[in-house]
């Protein structure tokens, strides 16, 4: 059984219900879940055996939430090489903005200069566009299970 580790960054709450309506979802199609409350992130490097699924909002001009700032500087200053990591990227933004799933991108972007690899395409949500961000990352979920699947160890 694959396990995936999820890490979240949120201001209002919403990155954070898709987060857990995704840890559940993957719970009940039998994959081991690791969800990582904000305040347990300080340290947490992912391992590179298992995946990582990120899923943050955007705020300010493109900017990270607070409570994932710590996790993401700390991948930035310690860059550990991560060729090995398997990663998805579940981004909440604003269309109305030119910074668009700023916060979402960044982490794609940080991610792929640490060597890890990306499963599949960054899932976009767009505010303006729906209400429920979780129907919309579980409608996703179905067609990323099965390339996460094929992920080798």
């Amino acid at each position: 059984m694959k396990k995936i580790n999820i890490v979240f960054g949120s201001v209002y709450g919403s990155a954070q219900y898709v987060a857990e309506t995704l840890e559940g979802a993957l719970h009940d199609a039998g994959w081991q879940v690791q969800f990582w409350p904000s305040e347990q992130l300080a340290a947490f490097v992912p391992p590179e055996d298992e995946l990582l699924l990120v899923v943050t909002s955007t705020t300010g001009d493109g900017d990270l939430p607070e409570n994932i700032m710590p996790w993401f500087s700390m991948m930035k200053e310690r860059a550990p090489y991560l060729p090995g990591l398997s990663y998805a990227v579940v981004a909440l933004g604003d269309s109305s903005y030119n910074t668009f799933c700023g916060g979402g991108k960044q982490v794609d972007a940080l991610l792929g200069e640490l060597g890890a690899k990306r499963v599949g395409s960054r899932l976009e949500i767009d505010a303006c566009e729906t209400m429920e961000p979780e129907t919309e990352a579980l409608t996703w979920l179905k067609t990323w299970l099965p390339l996460a699947a094929s992920v080798e160890p």
